[in-house]
């Protein structure tokens, strides 16, 4: 995995578009976004398409983002309901909530986040 600097680094190009301004297509942007793509399940092809046009790296640049953001707020959801499910007793429950962010996540960081979760749940209270 990249370090999360060179996810802020894409959402930084995010901002940008946001703010209506273009994306220099440089050999910098290509690297990051070529590596952050692969950090968040987008193939080496398919991430090269888009690079080729600067319509495409926006179209990029704001899948990466989406992927970013929504798997966070998933496991962070997911995390909060399942810890209040075990400490009410409901350990089938709270494996079933982030059982349900790994049938949908993508993202392996935050796929390896729930699984580690899974442990937690699986472990007795201290």
């Amino acid at each position: 995995m990249n370090e999360p600097h060179d996810w802020d680094r894409v959402l930084g190009l995010y901002a940008k578009l946001q703010r209506n301004e273009a994306i220099e297509l440089n050999a910098d942007v290509r690297d990051l976004c070529q590596q952050v793509a692969r950090d968040v399940a987008i193939s080496n092809d398919e991430a090269e398409r888009a690079l080729r046009t600067p319509a495409g790296a926006e179209t990029l640049v704001r899948e990466m983002r989406r992927r970013i953001f929504e798997g966070s707020r998933r496991l962070s959801q997911a995390f909060a309901e399942s810890d209040r499910r075990k400490k009410a007793g409901d350990v089938a429950g709270a494996r079933e909530v982030l059982e349900g962010v790994l049938a949908v996540e993508v993202v392996p960081l935050y796929r390896q986040h729930a699984t580690t979760m899974l442990d937690y749940v699986d472990d007795p209270e201290d």
